[in-house]
């Protein structure tokens, strides 16, 4: 005869000592597992820790799955989904964004960010610094919050001095007489500044195609546009770090690679003193 040990309590059947342990306050039964637990503390501890249920111990409350349930703990709860903690306030969360490896974070802005560099860039932006880096640019007057941003400017032809990127070539190949911003090797090729164009010939019979990429393009102008950029100059620019040395075609480019502290190098003295005088050296620039 069906016997319920705990309660010292026989049955007529299994299904009545079934009915008895989903029904008695002295067992706590969970239908999902078929197990008894002796308490409702070890019966809502199985639900926490068991995969097959999607619980929130918080709220005693099931969920139909884990995305649900995760949704739960967004919206309800102070809770960090990538690193899987639950915080008791909103300052813990946000002071945990702002401290954890695992979060590229602007606390200021309780923005989040894909990588580091993204936020690297943000926190450079006009957001969070001044725009104090003056364009030397003989009649412009702009000001940038980063010196690649004003490099950016002048190399692009917007500038009213009339200088472009090959007048910024120019300029620093004069005067970093000692390499140590520049390639020799690459200058001798070319030194940053060899013009290419198109005409009608590039028609390939359904775009403009570029002679030395061969990328496609819907009107010459692009591609001519395409050209006259960086993309296939030689890379006269180099990091002055031993252990980096990443080249660039562009002042800009090594700029923004020193700003980013990717490899350290901006804590040379050298390197700080060489970008200094370099932009010194651009004052009242023209195009002349």
């Amino acid at each position: 005869m069906p016997v319920c040990e705990r309660c010292d309590r026989y049955f007529g059947s299994y299904s009545a000592l079934r009915q008895h342990e989903q029904n008695s306050p002295n067992h706590h039964f969970c239908d999902d597992c078929d197990r008894d637990f002796a308490s409702d503390y070890a019966l809502k501890q199985h639900y926490a820790n068991s995969p097959r249920h999607d619980y929130c111990q918080s709220c005693d409350s099931h969920f139909d799955d884990e995305d649900e349930l995760e949704e739960h703990y967004s919206e309800d709860h102070h809770y960090c989904g990538k690193c899987r903690q639950f915080f008791r306030n909103e300052v813990g969360l946000h002071e945990h964004y702002r401290q954890s490896a695992n979060h590229h974070y602007c606390g200021e802005c309780q923005r989040h960010f894909q990588t580091a560099n993204n936020l690297t860039s943000h926190l450079n932006s006009s957001t969070h610094r001044p725009k104090d880096v003056r364009c030397p640019g003989k009649g412009c007057g702009m000001s940038f919050v980063s010196r690649s941003a004003m490099l950016l400017h002048l190399e692009a032809g917007t500038c009213k001095s009339g200088a472009d990127r090959k007048v910024i070539n120019r300029v620093v190949q004069a005067y970093d007489t000692q390499n140590i911003i520049t390639n020799p090797a690459r200058l001798i090729t070319g030194g940053g500044n060899t013009t290419y164009g198109a005409s009608e010939r590039a028609w390939n019979g359904y775009a403009y195609e570029c002679y030395l990429c061969h990328a496609d393009y819907r009107t010459l102008a692009a591609l001519n546009q395409h050209l006259a950029s960086p993309r296939h100059q030689d890379k006269i620019y180099v990091c002055p770090l031993s252990s980096c040395r990443v080249q660039f075609t562009t002042l800009s480019g090594l700029c923004q690679h020193i700003e980013s502290e990717r490899c350290g190098v901006a804590k040379f003295r050298v390197v700080q003193s060489t970008m200094d005088d370099l932009l010194g050296k651009m004052r009242r620039l023209t195009a002349a």
